[in-house]
């Protein structure tokens, strides 16, 4: 799959994927800011900057002008903001292109932030952040990352408090947009039916004016765990929910694909060694997955599971099991080779549609700067061994960079540290 990249004058960087066999076009727009850049005044602003992108422009004066408009197309249009990044996309009918192209960029460039739409909107983030709060199969990674990178911006959830979301005055946006939102940080990315020459001369046309400016750094993580944490977040459920993590990698470190296929290994699928062991031979859990997590700093490596509230010792004992066998014993070529052609599957299938294609390319250069096609990503992973699995997993798997986060009616903090101190 080719790409072409364009920069612009002012640094906005252009990314257009031709695809053939769609009769779609995904448009996406990401800045390389998130959560946590804020300082803790602006808890929660990134996210809330996304809300009133949709809340109208002066060509598209409400959040009705411009969902509708995209409706009347059949569109799928969205945003989201991380924590270090937020994206606006907009995913139509391939000839519909133009239309879809001017929504996101009058969304992106030109969106009032209306001090009464702020105030109504208050409400309504309030609101999300209590949905969050009686979810705790969502929640507990929020407790996780606060436990992990307590006193760090990037431990906060990314849609702030109370006490901020009420706070915020229009300044407060302006401002911050001032500082972050520069086209030197920012990426459009188009992917689909496109004419590749006629989607940047649009592009250009819309973005080539947007100031450009010097982005203030983040705050460092710095690793400085020495035994195993815990916390709980005491509250009457009915399941307990946990995530059990170690420190690992950050995004560019030469490990990350054997740490890829590590997980997938563990909890990547159906048929993974937790799957199996947790679910399907203990009956302890309806769920049970494993991820990584890669910022520029820092990474980890996590398992999370739902379980009953007695089983939860037994549970993180199942997986502490595990995670120690794959340090002992070696896997075999074969369990390697289904992880790297899982990998390999499930990329394939979901860069067909052209929203998960827009994705690809536009998080690897807001995030790196640079981009790798899926099949240097793939030959990244077909050079992964045997070998490189057992030493990342007794790499990472060590008691003092093991961390543990509960959801659930537990109290006893001190038992369950004692567990992964065994």
């Amino acid at each position: 799959m080719q790409h072409k990249k364009t920069t612009l004058k002012n640094g906005l960087r252009i990314i257009t994927v031709p695809m053939a066999g769609t009769e779609t076009v995904t448009v996406t727009v990401m800045i390389g800011v998130g959560s946590r850049y804020e300082t803790e005044k602006e808890a929660g602003l990134s996210h809330f900057i996304e809300h009133m992108f949709f809340k109208g422009t002066k060509k598209r004066p409400t959040t009705l002008d411009i969902s509708s408009e995209l409706d009347s197309i059949g569109g799928e249009f969205n945003a989201f903001t991380a924590k270090d990044k937020t994206m606006y996309y907009a995913k139509v009918d391939a000839k519909h292109l133009d239309k879809a192209l001017d929504v996101v960029a009058d969304m992106y460039l030109n969106s009032k932030i209306d001090e009464k739409e702020i105030n109504r909107e208050k409400g309504t983030i309030l609101q999300e952040l209590n949905m969050y709060e009686d979810m705790p199969i969502r929640n507990v990674g929020d407790v996780f990352e606060s436990l992990l990178y307590n006193g760090n911006p990037l431990g906060r959830e990314i849609i702030g408090r109370k006490k901020t979301i009420k706070s915020f005055k229009r300044e407060n946006f302006l401002n911050y947009m001032n500082r972050f939102y520069m086209a030197n940080d920012t990426v459009v990315c188009v992917a689909g039916k496109i004419n590749e020459k006629k989607a940047v001369a649009k592009i250009k046309g819309y973005f080539e004016n947007m100031g450009r400016g010097e982005k203030p750094h983040i705050i460092k993580v710095k690793e400085k765990q020495k035994t195993p944490q815990i916390k709980i977040k005491n509250k009457k459920t009915d399941q307990t929910h946990f995530v059990f993590g170690v420190r690992a990698y950050h995004q560019e470190h030469k490990d990350r694909f054997a740490l890829g296929l590590l997980s997938v290994i563990l909890g990547g699928n159906m048929s993974s060694r937790l799957f199996i062991e947790v679910r399907e031979r203990r009956g302890l859990a309806y769920y049970v997955r494993s991820a990584e997590e890669t910022f520029k700093d820092c990474g980890y490596f996590s398992v999370q599971a739902g379980v009953e509230h007695k089983n939860l010792e037994l549970a993180i004992l199942t997986i502490l099991k595990e995670l120690k066998k794959i340090t002992r014993d070696k896997i075999s070529e074969k369990e390697l080779q289904k992880a790297k052609d899982f990998v390999k599957g499930k990329s394939v299938m979901g860069l067909e549609s052209s929203d998960e294609v827009a994705m690809f390319y536009v998080n690897q250069e807001v995030s790196k700067g640079k981009i790798m096609v899926p099949e240097e990503v793939f030959k990244r992973f077909d050079k992964v061994t045997v070998s490189d699995i057992m030493r990342v997993a007794k790499d990472i798997f060590k008691k003092e960079k093991m961390n543990l986060a509960v959801i659930g009616p537990h109290k006893n903090a001190a038992k369950l540290k004692k567990l992964l101190s065994m």
